[in-house]
């Protein structure tokens, strides 16, 4: 039987050894993520051969993430399964990609229901195409965009604490699960091994973002925060972050900026980076029948 515990840093090593085996685009299996947000997903992981097994609450209700890893598919849906059963729970899969849609479709052919999660819908660009945007820009201003570290780290918990004030009524109750967040990723942020970014503009914090590797070729930015009434703010954090990374990491080719939370606000704002494509999701709920 399956032995779930809560996540920890002492997770982070073999949880990454999957990840990579996995080599998905997607944000919802990189461990930085799985730990920044476990407040509000109430976590519960385990190594199970290969893959990694991951339980969640979402909406209030029991579910799991698809497995991960490169060992056999079949030994961990059937274990968690069994898990899910001994529960009475129904065996239910978020995080299902395309890709593992069609492998679950054609190793269980007919057994699982598959619904489009639209609003988790991941948005991805070309780094190169990113790290040349020619959207508005910092005009007369005496920028910088230097790597977020230690330091740094007062400096933008300020201009959290300001930005999440300033948009605490435009935004629903998520906004305090992401400030918890960025927080426990700021707390973190070297033993998560997050790489970031933050620009100064007349001596003056504009903006950060920062996140991490998510396959071998495609970074994956969790927060992205700027001045939003400084003009261009937001596009020059986004143009230099991928600047930024593509002379760190020579294979990057994409840039995960994750979903838009079915907001249409962040939705506009997302596409006018024009993304390649959106990674679509899905939850696949076994049918018993």
């Amino acid at each position: 039987m399956i032995e779930f515990h809560a996540i920890t840093l002492l997770d982070k090593e073999w949880i990454d050894r999957h990840v990579m085996c996995e080599n998905s685009p997607s944000a919802d299996f990189n461990f930085g993520n799985m730990f920044i947000w476990d407040a509000h997903y109430r976590q519960l992981v385990c190594s199970f051969g290969d893959r990694t097994l991951t339980k969640v609450r979402l909406h209030g209700e029991p579910a799991f993430v698809y497995p991960i890893g490169c060992g056999p598919l079949a030994p961990a849906i059937d274990a968690l399964r069994e898990y899910a059963a001994c529960r009475g729970w129904p065996f239910r899969l978020r995080g299902v990609t395309e890709a593992h849609r069609a492998l679950l479709e054609e190793r269980w052919p007919g057994r699982f229901t598959f619904t489009e999660e639209e609003r988790y819908a991941d948005y991805i660009y070309e780094a190169e195409k990113l790290a040349t945007y020619a959207g508005k820009a910092l005009h007369g201003n005496d920028w910088s965009f230097v790597p977020l570290t230690r330091e740094l780290i007062p400096a933008c918990e300020a201009m959290l604490e300001a930005w999440t004030a300033d948009n605490a009524e435009r935004l629903d109750a998520s906004i305090v699960y992401e400030h918890e967040a960025i927080e426990r990723a700021f707390t973190h942020y070297e033993a998560l091994g997050l790489e970031g970014g933050v620009l100064f503009a007349d001596g003056k914090l504009l903006g950060f973002s920062f996140g991490e590797m998510t396959s071998h070729d495609t970074f994956d930015t969790f927060v992205e925060k700027a001045a939003a009434d400084v003009n261009g703010a937001y596009p020059m954090v986004c143009r230099e972050l991928a600047r930024m990374l593509m002379a760190r990491h020579k294979e990057l080719r994409f840039i995960n900026r994750e979903d838009d939370m079915g907001l249409e606000s962040l939705r506009r704002s997302k596409e006018s980076y024009k993304p390649l494509y959106r990674l679509k999701k899905y939850t696949a709920e076994w049918n018993d029948d």
